[in-house]
């Protein structure tokens, strides 16, 4: 075989002979692509363990797929994918880098230059999407791109001259066991590389510290009215939401890791002082714990993006009035240490409701998913305008110039929830008799004085309410009916605090949330 003396060589010159008969010479081929597609990209993950310096393409990657897609592909792949969005985007991106891997190790096998041609501009993508990326460490992910480069490229090269080999008239047994036994390898190492690398990154999780924050110091148990019982029935929500099943939604393709050390909350803008809080500043002033119900506007009628958690935190209230707000300053402004921004009302803050910089959830401090160190929690609006996460700065502006995220993207620039009522069980098929039918209803800030059940096109009937922990929770319910056999169509509506009743009109979530009735089909049957 001779030697590839330049990138234009023709690899038909320096590799065997292809098959005269069969297909098996172009499959190998494209798993040759495929399988040096993957080195590429596993070692890139593997190379960004070894330092917080140096960041995950994939990563970066994803963050500007979320950032630079039209709104509608983003609204598409919360409605469909709801909070395992970023799983599926990570997939979406490993599934493209295969599709090009399959057309890339044929076009090597026709011109050499085409495998490291390819994988470069993949490679600088990968690398501007870092440099843009708030999080990342910039330029240095041209170490795990140039790495993944080289070594995706000399597998290419190494699986096709064994690929070529294999499928020759002549090749033996021990030709084609050592293209398979070589693929093999090569898919282990693209499996566990990631792997590794994912476990090394996790030396820098902030887990540990957080770990050790204890909000009893501020927040003593003895001044903690106990949760309340909650409804026990089978296969009802919760009346507060456990930490790790409560919903997340936000732009962040991985949770950022906010050291406390160093960190510090800034109040800026249109006010006569401008305050900067330190972390441990903010946990001496976290005093206040309040029940509040959040949801996300992108939460279909029925659906589960939404809790109920208890938080603990500092009232922005009492931010605001230290800092001062001018006269101009008419909305609360949050931006997140990755950028992400959300602004609301200022006037909103003072009207009774419960508005925070929560530092605790559950009795516990913020989970790092979920904001830690310091997120907002307004009750009543939607999160898309209200609820940053790993709070960076509060500023002070004006309503009419300055819009959040999602506001420059086609979502209304309010977002008051809207009065929802949902029917968790039954879920499945149930035998005659007596039946009870349950679920959640919410309308924070105005509470929830009425729950109503129907059965197909039949009266409404009032269903009894659970334990009342506040206007600002949802609230449980439940009714019995008897059914005989057949099947039957069970529908729920609420009427909040204010003597309003949940419209039956639907509506999709976009632009300001979901309306209509939530209603389940089952069917009885012994």
């Amino acid at each position: 075989m001779s030697e590839i003396e330049t990138p234009e060589t023709d690899l038909e010159s320096s590799l065997p002979d292809e098959p005269t008969t069969g297909r098996t010479a172009p499959g190998r081929e494209r798993m040759a692509g495929v399988l040096g597609a993957g080195v590429a990209l596993a070692t890139t993950e593997l190379v960004a363990g070894f330092s917080t310096r140096i960041p995950s393409i994939v990563e970066s990657v994803g963050e500007a797929v979320i950032d630079l897609s039209p709104s509608t592909l983003v609204k598409f792949g919360i409605e469909t994918f709801g909070t395992n969005d970023k799983p599926a985007l990570a997939v979406g991106i490993v599934v493209i880098c295969v599709l090009l891997g399959s057309l890339v190790g044929p076009a090597t096998r026709r011109r050499a230059w085409v495998a490291p041609v390819a994988t470069s501009i993949v490679a600088t993508l990968g690398v501007l999407a870092t440099v843009r990326n708030p999080l990342a460490s910039g330029w240095w992910a041209i170490v795990p791109a140039g790495v993944a480069v080289v070594l995706g490229s000399l597998a290419i090269y190494y699986l096709l001259q064994l690929a070529s080999g294999a499928s020759r008239p002549a090749a033996t047994t021990e030709d084609r066991r050592r293209f398979m036994l070589t693929a093999v390898g090569g898919l282990g190492a693209v499996v566990f590389a990631p792997i590794i690398g994912r476990r090394l990154a996790n030396r820098a999780s902030i887990e540990a510290t957080r770990a050790q924050v204890d909000l009893s110091t501020v927040v003593t148990p003895s001044t903690l009215p106990p949760f309340q019982e909650a409804l026990a029935i089978p296969g009802m929500t919760p009346l507060y939401t456990p930490n790790d099943d409560f919903y997340r939604i936000d732009t962040a393709f991985t949770v950022p890791q906010v050291d406390p050390v160093g960190w510090s909350l800034k109040v800026k803008g249109l006010v006569d002082n401008e305050l900067e809080f330190t972390y441990d500043e903010l946990l001496a002033r976290a005093t206040t714990e309040a029940d509040v119900t959040l949801s996300c506007v992108s939460n279909r009628v029925g659906g589960d993006l939404v809790g109920n958690a208890r938080w603990t935190g500092v009232p922005l209230e009492d931010l605001l009035e230290e800092a001062g707000v001018q006269p101009g300053g008419t909305q609360v402004f949050a931006k997140s240490v990755d950028d992400f921004t959300a602004g609301f009302p200022t006037s909103i803050v003072g009207d009774g409701r419960t508005a925070l910089v929560a530092v605790g959830m559950n009795g516990e401090p913020l989970p790092t998913r979920h904001g830690f160190p310091a997120r907002l929690v307004i009750a009543g609006v939607y999160g898309y305008v209200s609820a940053t996460k790993w709070l960076d700065e509060i500023e002070i502006n004006d309503w009419e110039n300055n819009h959040g995220y999602w506001i420059s993207r086609g979502w209304s620039k309010e977002g008051p929830i809207k009065t929802q009522s949902r029917i968790d069980v039954p879920s499945g098929p149930v035998a005659p008799g007596t039946i009870t039918v349950a679920g959640v209803a919410w309308a924070p800030t105005r509470g929830i004085s009425k729950v109503e059940v129907r059965v197909d096109e039949g009266p409404w009937a009032e269903a009894s309410l659970g334990p009342d922990i506040g206007d600002e929770s949802w609230v449980q319910w439940f009714h019995d009916v008897e059914l005989a056999e057949g099947r039957y169509v069970l529908s729920v509506r609420a009427t909040d605090g204010t003597g309003a009743t949940q419209t039956d009109m639907t509506s999709n979530p976009a632009p300001n949330g979901a309306t209509g009735h939530d209603m389940k089909r089952i069917d009885v049957a012994i």
